[in-house]
């Protein structure tokens, strides 16, 4: 078993947060790091519970969500291959405040919550990375509030797409018009209205459940100052940036 896990290679180029460790903090936490297939609308887990592993998506996008007691949800942050889901875990915060949704299939790594832990207290680089990578999903977070209280729907829409499109790296996605009402915190008839709109405009193409974006600077125009907010953050707090 020891000979088969030396023998593991994980990609780590595949994770823009991964790929920006130093080799020393890589090592660290290398070992615990496991192969993980996210299927699509799989929750990772839900506000109240313990968190047991971190995930690193590579192709895969995952959503946190909050909950109200009706039942609705509305997305507060999007992570990718440009993050971490359930760093806070590593960082004294065990239990879930939010849930964690699987918005696109693909693969990725889990690691063991306290290994990274451990390994993120031997290491003041990682542990800051952590911290780091925390913030920018908070200032995520808060610019999803501003950005739901003030912008369009087609402002918001186009905005959601984009950042959705560059952590998948394709410009089609699996997304019915439910899925993204509920993510955007709006009517599914909004939704659909605000798509029409856009498809007759010629900047994507929707069918069967599936999103294309056929213009992207026309999309670009389309959406919010948000989009290009939460990609600065991206760059100033971890030096990555997905639409690059």
């Amino acid at each position: 078993m020891l000979r088969l896990a030396m023998e593991r290679v994980v990609p780590r180029e595949r994770n823009l947060l991964l790929k920006s460790l130093s080799a020393a903090d890589f090592q660290l936490i290398e070992p615990y790091l496991n192969p993980q297939a996210f299927s699509q609308h799989k929750i990772l887990f839900e506000p109240g519970q313990s968190v047991s592993y971190a995930y690193f998506p590579y192709d895969a996008v995952v959503s946190l969500v909050v909950t109200l007691s009706t039942g609705e949800v509305i997305e507060a942050a999007m992570v990718g291959r440009d993050g971490l889901v359930g760093a806070a875990a590593a960082l004294n915060g065990k239990i879930a405040i939010n849930r964690a949704i699987v918005q696109i299939t693909g693969d990725g790594a889990a690691c063991d919550v306290e290994a990274l832990k451990r390994a993120a207290m031997q290491s003041p680089t990682l542990h800051s990375l952590l911290i780091r990578h925390e913030q920018v999903v908070y200032a995520q977070a808060q610019q999803s509030a501003a950005c739901n209280a003030t912008h369009t729907i087609e402002e918001r829409l186009a905005r959601w797409l984009l950042r959705a499109r560059d952590l998948a790296r394709s410009d089609t996605l699996p997304f019915t018009q439910e899925f993204l009402a509920e993510m955007l915190g709006v009517r599914r008839t909004s939704v659909s209205m605000v798509a029409h709109t856009l498809q007759q405009a010629g900047l994507l193409k929707y069918a069967r459940g599936r999103i294309q974006i056929v213009d992207l600077e026309g999309m670009q125009e389309n959406a919010c100052e948000c989009y290009e907010t939460v990609s600065r953050h991206y760059d100033l707090l971890l030096g990555v940036r997905n639409n690059k």
